[in-house]
């Protein structure tokens, strides 16, 4: 007996059951519509990526419990940039490639979302901030402009700051204290407007870098020139070298600072230097919920077991602009009945009213405003131990 057809068997056998692998997988991918998430999931920034990965992962589980979207279930793909630019790059790269994403959601770094931009608006891919504010990211004067945002927008929140100051510690020549990137430029292009707005000066602005550990001549130069106030826009790490070199100083400053120190273990590096501090979020799961907030939490407290209490809830910020910005995202996709990026982008202009976390919004999105929230929809905490509380709350 030749052994010649038996071979052709097994080959055509073979060839059928790899046919068979490729349609079923085809068959999977179509029934399904990806997310992707691209943020600091590892270094000294994880945990905003781990506010924002359970935001989003409880609306995914929400909207898949209801049917998914459009029939299809609602997939999350995850990728860490270690808030490194190029990571990012490569991170949205193979999601959009490999993955075939429909959105990208964005994390806490503006550098990473800045390096992401003329991939996503070329790929003509959704981008949804949640967290980087640089002012620059959703008026990026692309046209047409795939990027979406439901996060504080930078020059909302200096004028936020500078007037928190002003009412709070009669401020009136603050210090400017920024890291040295592109989120530091953002803000002190929007602080310095915010200080000409409200007719006062300002004692200096003063750039450091991620990795430095003495802040103290930078600070020096700015007790020299009579600042009244400090305002600090830093992520974690760094953020927390500046309020140590203030107590090395023994200077009592008033020190009022953007969100990215909530994003990492600020609380943990600071040491006690850190309770002194006041800084923005978007929402807290503390007080008087509404009923969608009290669902949220309850969700949270299912899903993850290290949740038993609003205080465990860090940051907020993440968990709140997350699960928002995915909902809002979902209702887009509904009004543009389809998945496809461009579509989804002209859902966005079409929804009406929306009952989120955050707020209730009206026409949040439109050719002219790609930014969800507005200066009405931020609020002053600060840390107690571990936990971030409403500045009210003793």
């Amino acid at each position: 007996m030749r052994p010649y057809p038996i071979r052709s068997w097994i080959v055509s056998r073979t060839l059928a059951a790899l046919t068979g692998m490729l349609l079923a997988a085809t068959a999977l991918a179509q029934d399904v519509i990806k997310f992707g998430f691209v943020g600091a999931l590892s270094g000294l920034s994880a945990k905003s990526g781990e506010g924002i990965t359970r935001g989003l992962e409880t609306a995914v589980d929400e909207i898949n419990q209801k049917g998914g979207l459009l029939g299809k279930k609602v997939v999350l793909v995850k990728r860490d940039d270690e808030s490194n630019p190029a990571k990012g790059q490569i991170a949205a790269r193979e999601l959009i490639q490999n993955e075939k994403v429909a959105v990208i959601f964005g994390g806490i770094d503006t550098p990473v979302a800045m390096a992401v931009l003329p991939i996503v608006n070329k790929e003509k891919v959704i981008y949804m901030g949640t967290w980087a504010a640089g002012t620059f990211i959703t008026r990026n004067n692309a046209n047409p402009n795939f990027v979406f945002r439901v996060s504080a927008v930078d020059e909302l929140v200096d004028k936020a700051l500078i007037n928190y100051a002003m009412t709070t510690h009669k401020t009136k020549n603050p210090g400017f204290m920024l890291i040295n990137n592109p989120w530091g430029e953002s803000n002190e292009k929007g602080l310095t407007a915010a200080v000409a707005e409200r007719k006062i000066t300002r004692a200096g602005s003063e750039k450091f870098e991620e990795k430095d550990l003495d802040m103290t001549p930078h600070l020096s130069r700015l007790k020299a020139n009579g600042a009244d106030a400090i305002i600090l826009v830093s992520n974690a790490g760094p953020g927390a070298q500046v309020m140590k070199s203030i107590e090395r100083m023994g200077w009592s400053v008033p020190v009022i600072s953007h969100w990215g120190i909530s994003g990492g273990r600020f609380p943990e590096l600071a040491g006690t230097a850190g309770k002194n501090v006041v800084f923005v979020q978007t929402y807290s799961f503390f007080g008087q919920q509404s009923e969608i907030g009290k669902k949220v939490i309850d969700m949270l407290k299912a899903k993850y077991p290290d949740i038993k209490q609003p205080g465990d809830i860090v940051p907020p910020v993440g968990y709140a602009n997350a699960y928002d910005a995915l909902h809002l995202t979902a209702l887009a996709i509904q009004k543009a009945g389809s998945a496809d990026p461009d579509k989804i982008r002209q859902g966005f202009y079409q929804i009406d009213e929306h009952q989120g976390l955050i707020k209730t919004y009206k026409k949040p999105f439109s050719t002219a405003n790609h930014d969800a929230l507005n200066e009405n929809d931020y609020i002053m905490v600060r840390y107690q131990g571990e936990r971030i509380v409403p500045v009210s709350m003793k």
